[in-house]
Order: C-alpha cells, then structure tokens, then sequence
C-alpha cells in the first residue's frame, strides 16, 4: 500500500547524448537531483533512454544497420554494473523512486529492460520486453514473465511496461491483478509522428481507468541535429518527429498536468492516493467486476535459463558425508 495520502510523481521526457551511455546518465542523475529538490517521490525516464533507442532501427534495412548495432553493444549497459551504481547512487542520495529504460547487455544479447530503483538505490525489478515490436526484433532478445509483475516501494506498489507492449491486454492485466497503484510506462519518443502521440494518450488513459491506478508516461525526444545524424534523407527524417507524449493520468482517466509533447522537461504531478478507492468501489477489473469463472489469465513467471545444470556426484558425496 502507498506509505503517504500524496505522492508527487515526476515524468522525464529527456534528450538523450546519442551512442554515448555515460552521457545520458549523468544528464538522468542530473535530472532525479532536479526533480528531488522540486520534492518528487517518483521520476520515470523513456524506453531505452540509456544510451538511447534505437532510432537506426526504424529507417534502415537489415543490411545496412550492422554497424549502429554493433555500436549499441558498446554502449549498452550490464545490469548491475557501472551505469546502473551511477543510478543507484543518485536515488539513494535524493530518496526517491527511480524507473528507468536501458539497453541491456546480457554476453551477446540486448535486451530492452526496465529497471527500478527503491528509494535506497536497490534495483527491486528488472524487467525484459516479452515481445520487441516490428523492426526491434532485430535489435533484442525476448524476455520472460519472470518480470511480469508489480513489485513494493518505499512508497507504493509498481508495475511498468514498455511501449506497445500495452496493446498486450493479458500482459497489462497480469500487472492488474499484481494491484499496481502506480503503473510506469516508457516509449520512445520523436517516432512515427502525432499519430504515435494520440495513440499513447487513448492507450494510457484507458489502462489509468481499466486498472484503476496512476498512470506515469515518459517519452523521450531528439532535436533536428540528432535526426539529422541518424539519417540525411529528408522523407525518413519525417518517421523520427512527433510521437512525443510524457503525461501523468489519475485513475479517472484524467490528465493532472499538461503534457509534454516538444522539447526536453520534467511534468510534475500529485497522485491522491484515495482516488484509487474511488475508481475501483465502482469498477474493480481484477476485483468485484471480475468473473474468473468464466475469463482468466494464466502467467508463467519462470525465469528460463539455457542450461540447467545437474551434478549428480555432488549428491552422491552430500549423501555419503551424511553417512
């Protein structure tokens, strides 16, 4: 349950320094000290912001994205490690709650991972996209439903998803029927164009009502030199604007602050709390309004892993020590 009637949420659409991962972070550990000092409980950050998404992706075919791929991995970050002690460190410092989107390097594999950070720097879930959309399948792995879950701050109980994976209606009530109070979503950003944008705000508000909880949205942006340099072709340029929306959503589906769809800035927001008892004494989705007798869901949590490993002489020697 939320530890305070009143969480302020903060939601970063931020420029990231693109293919340099040490860079961006401490523009991210900039902004978690900002947004601590205006008084914030909770800041999230955009899908993949560390280094950066993986714009090359969308407008260059297979064969030509070798060597932008090959730079992700340099600068893709290992969970726990350098990038992440950085984040760490600075939540720990401003005691505030911290949802960020990396690149993960797991050996030879990205993945687009979803990390939070307790109010005393402990990463309490990584998380792994289940399904990488369209042109991202050739960038990252699949994750698992080990991740697929809501998981207990310091100051209330957290879901997140990235991107479309919202348009995955089982996924989102996996994270429902966990009771998140608050549910972080992270998307690119400076893609597809104001369609992506419209989409994101009648997908966010929807998942704010259906579940009954906040919904905090962050997206990130490019400005015309960073587009620029990822593609010369003018027509192409055009798929890397707009699709820009950071909003906060109560759970009556309403914005509680303008969104922000330019630029780079922090949206600030208080969540009442109590409005998540108003919402669900109407409709509880995973609740009173459920029928589980008739529509269920069935999660696999586990966490696969490629060998399992089975040593019988050590058995055989724990037996006979036993002897």
């Amino acid at each position: 349950m939320a530890s305070k009637s009143v969480i302020k949420a903060a939601a970063a659409q931020l420029k990231p320094v693109l293919n340099d991962s040490l860079a961006t972070t401490e523009k991210i550990c900039d902004m978690i000290r900002a947004s601590a000092s205006q008084g914030a409980d909770i800041i999230v950050f955009p899908e993949t912001c560390v280094p950066n998404y993986p714009y090359f992706s969308f407008i260059l075919p297979p064969v030509l994205q070798g060597p932008d791929h090959l730079r992700l991995y340099d600068e893709a970050v290992v969970v726990p490690g350098p990038i992440t002690a950085l984040v760490a460190s600075a939540a720990k410092e401003c005691g505030i709650v911290v949802v960020l989107g990396v690149n993960e390097r797991d050996y030879g594999t990205l993945y687009n991972t979803q990390l939070v950070f307790d109010t005393d720097g402990q990463i309490v879930l990584k998380r792994r996209k289940i399904t990488p959309t369209y042109h991202e399948r050739m960038i990252w792995g699949q994750g698992d439903g080990s991740g697929l879950k809501a998981v207990d701050t310091t100051i209330a109980r957290i879901g997140v998803l990235a991107c479309w994976e919202h348009y995955n209606p089982l996924a989102r009530y996996a994270l429902m029927a966990d009771h998140e109070e608050i549910h972080c979503s992270q998307f690119p950003g400076s893609l597809v164009g104001p369609i992506f944008a419209d989409q994101m705000e009648v997908t966010m508000r929807h998942h704010a009502l259906e579940s009954g909880c906040f919904v905090i949205n962050a997206t990130g942006w490019l400005d015309d030199d960073q587009i620029k340099s990822i593609t010369p072709d003018d027509k192409l340029q055009k798929a890397l604007r707009g699709g820009c929306n950071t909003m906060i959503i109560s759970p009556e589906g309403k914005h509680l602050a303008t969104p922000i769809t330019e630029g780079e800035g922090i949206l600030y927001a208080d969540l009442d709390m109590k409005l998540i008892d108003k919402r669900k004494r109407m409709m509880d989705s995973v609740g009173h309004y459920s029928r589980p007798e008739l529509l269920s869901v069935v999660v696999d949590k586990t966490a696969y892993r490629h060998v399992e490993v089975s040593d019988k002489s050590i058995a055989i020697k724990e037996s006979m020590d036993q002897i």
